[in-house]
């Protein structure tokens, strides 16, 4: 007897193992679907919300996440409410099938499930069925097949990304976004159990469909959350009696332009970080949509907002309606060609004050003047005789900045605007001439305003940017000391609302015919370019930048700093003194044409342009020759050897590294070089 039923216990346990044996080759050879699932692109702000999402192929909402972005509450509610022991089984819970099974004999009809969350993350990886019992044995088969190849982490962050919610949402999170306009990272517990009691019925418990339908699943999640200790009464109570939504939000879809181009630029890429924010992006995307509603049908609105110290552009509107046909909404008007008026007239001026042919003070004449047979006219067809430049550039007057243009030379002027990384597209492709200055070249609201950056942040030319990038030490543009003497006559502007000088440095500018009105301006830590106009290029009549973007312009910077940051104090080598105490040559300015004699011409001769001179510590010798004395010697556009007669000068130099070198005659002519200083 004992014989046999040794016999009995072994033949018992090697078929038990036999049958280990054969399920677990039956799980071992299960052909799994693919794990990795493609989620809808996005692009966020700088601090990692939502800017701009995409539905993926099907046209379905499926947002990348996992439990570490999902309320903990929500997930203690789930596996209460739909696997108890998701923590412990083996992915398939047999005490629950054989509950389920029971119930559904006595009662005639499903009380409860059987499905394990993992048999779920089956299902809904083969998108099947479990009407027939081939189809709730492969979902067996492959949630005991996905224990194996996955943690219980990993199954959950499937089960978060595809439960279904209804219509063509799939994931908590994009369930979360659509039904209460946040992030499934905190939730109140009514919102937790409405994300867990709908996927068991996705259409039916819609709250866009079926409010009462929608409460009860809700009120039943509550329960068993109650029930386990997840929650207490007063907090079921206060749950049970939320609102439900009762339709769905829209995704967010902040700076449609920008996010559509970073999208283009790395199309595979999943997720795209940005530096903008998403609150000051809103609040402009209202400004602009604001500023056009009093005006014709067709205008159009673009503004651009950076952190000049960093060059991270922090909003871009590229319209006021992204999906207005009329005013052709979808056109990116911070990156269009336009011409941009007088806004390029501060670089000629900062281009002239280190070149030492002007100064703020400098006097310089308004009147007709010809070159060649091109002959300048101011804006209101007006002239103001002798001016002093922070005057000229203050009233905006064209004839002294293109007096000051053919002394500099347009092409150098070009240069300055590729150095600031402005794309400058001449008309023609045709070579620089002297309207270049008054906006006779077409650039991008964006490289403007990163023009302005570059006059905020002390002449460092620095490239405006929405995506991080690692730090630029950027190219300097202009000399620290002009930088600031720009923004000093700028900010000496009243500003259209009426509230005090000094506090923002700006420019206005109107193009030819009325089609483009901008404004560009600065504070301590902000630069802001508006663009005014038509979409399409025609004129707006009586347009004006002053009149138009000026004020778009400071509401925009009001509303991403209430109190400006202040400007910069000046630089200690920055000459402030009256016209009568500038040094002799920039007491007046002179253009070529008054120089009877092109020999007359003062030239360095030495050192040569583009040498590398060693001191030694020893004062650096300049030679002269041509040009008519007294002559004056500026380094970096401040003065160092003011009204000498001699052709040779020793110069005391405070420091090495690189040298613009300069020469101004009597007649106000000049001649530099750039030189490098060393030991």
């Amino acid at each position: 007897m004992i014989a046999r039923g040794a016999f009995a216990l072994a033949a018992g346990l090697w078929l038990a193992a036999v049958a280990r044996d054969g399920v677990d080759g039956w799980v071992a050879a299960t052909d799994l679907p693919p794990l990795t699932i493609p989620t809808g692109a996005e692009v966020v702000a700088r601090d990692g919300r939502l800017l701009r999402a995409w539905t993926v192929a099907d046209g379905r909402w499926r947002l990348a996440t996992d439990a570490s972005r999902v309320d903990p509450l929500f997930l203690s509610m789930l596996v209460a409410y739909e696997d108890r022991r998701f923590a412990t089984h083996p992915g398939v819970d047999l005490r629950a099938m054989v509950r389920a099974v029971a119930q559904a004999v006595w009662h005639g009809r499903v009380v409860s499930g059987g499905s394990t969350l993992t048999m779920q993350v089956a299902r809904l990886l083969e998108e099947s069925g479990t009407g027939r019992l081939s189809g709730k044995l492969r979902q067996i088969r492959v949630a005991l097949a996905l224990e194996r190849r996955l943690t219980k982490g990993q199954i959950l962050d499937l089960y978060l990304l595809l439960a279904p919610y209804g219509g063509n949402l799939e994931g908590v999170r994009a369930a979360s976004l659509s039904w209460f306009g946040r992030e499934p990272t905190r939730l109140t517990p009514a919102q937790a159990a409405l994300l867990v009691a709908l996927p068991q019925s996705p259409e039916a418990r819609r709250p866009d469909r079926s409010q009462s339908a929608a409460a009860q699943g809700r009120a039943r999640v509550l329960a068993r959350a109650l029930a386990a200790s997840l929650i207490d009464m007063d907090t079921a109570t206060t749950a049970r009696t939320e609102a439900l939504p009762r339709s769905r939000q829209d995704f967010p879809r902040l700076a449609p332009h920008l996010t559509d181009r970073i999208r283009r630029g790395a199309p595979e890429q999943p997720r795209h970080a940005t530096t903008v924010d998403a609150d000051l992006q809103a609040r402009l995307e209202a400004l602009a949509a604001d500023a056009v509603r009093h005006h014709g049908a067709r205008l159009q609105v673009a503004l651009v907002v950076a952190d000049h110290r960093s060059g991270e552009i922090l909003a871009s509107v590229g319209s006021a309606a992204y999906e207005n046909d009329t005013r052709q909404g979808f056109v990116d008007m911070t990156q269009a060609l336009r011409s941009p008026g007088s806004t390029l007239k501060p670089l000629v001026y900062a281009l002239a004050f280190d070149q030492g042919l002007a100064h703020p003070e400098t006097l310089i004449e308004d009147r007709p003047i010809a070159f060649g047979r091109y002959q300048p006219q101011n804006f209101d067809r007006q002239f103001r005789g002798t001016v002093r430049v922070r005057a000229a550039l203050q009233l905006s007057l064209n004839i002294p900045v293109v007096t000051l243009t053919e002394a500099i030379g347009p092409e150098r002027l070009m240069q300055g605007l590729r150095r600031a990384g402005v794309d400058a597209v001449l008309p023609g492709g045709g070579p620089a001439g002297l309207a270049v200055s008054l906006g006779g070249v077409g650039v991008s609201l964006e490289h403007l305003t990163g023009l302005y950056a570059a006059l905020a942040r002390g002449g460092v030319a620095r490239p405006l940017s929405a995506v991080p990038e690692g730090g630029s030490e950027g190219e300097r543009l202009i000399s620290q000391v002009a930088a600031w003497q720009i923004g000093d006559i700028l900010a000496g502007l009243q500003p259209p609302d009426g509230t005090p000088s000094g506090r923002i440095a700006w420019k206005t500018g109107t193009s030819y015919g009325h089609r483009d009105a901008w404004a560009v301006g600065w504070d301590g830590r902000h630069v802001a370019g508006v663009w005014m106009g038509r979409a399409d290029g025609t004129p707006v009549p009586g347009a004006f930048g002053g009149d138009l973007a000026a004020p778009i312009l400071f509401a925009a910077l009001a509303r991403t700093s209430p109190r400006p940051s202040p400007l910069p104090p000046p630089p200690a080598a920055t000459l402030q003194v009256e016209n009568a105490r500038l040094p002799l040559p920039l007491q007046r300015f002179r253009p070529r044409g008054s120089i009877v004699a092109q020999g007359a011409l003062p030239e360095i001769a030495f050192p040569p342009d583009g040498a590398e001179v060693a001191l030694d510590g020893a004062p650096l010798l300049a030679r002269v020759r041509g040009g008519t004395p007294p002559f004056t010697w500026m380094a970096n556009g401040q003065p160092l050897d003011i009204g000498t007669s001699a052709r040779e000068s020793h110069l005391s130099l405070p420091g090495l590294g690189p040298l613009t070198l300069s020469v101004i005659d009597a007649n106000g002519q000049a001649s530099r070089v750039k030189v490098t200083l060393a030991h």
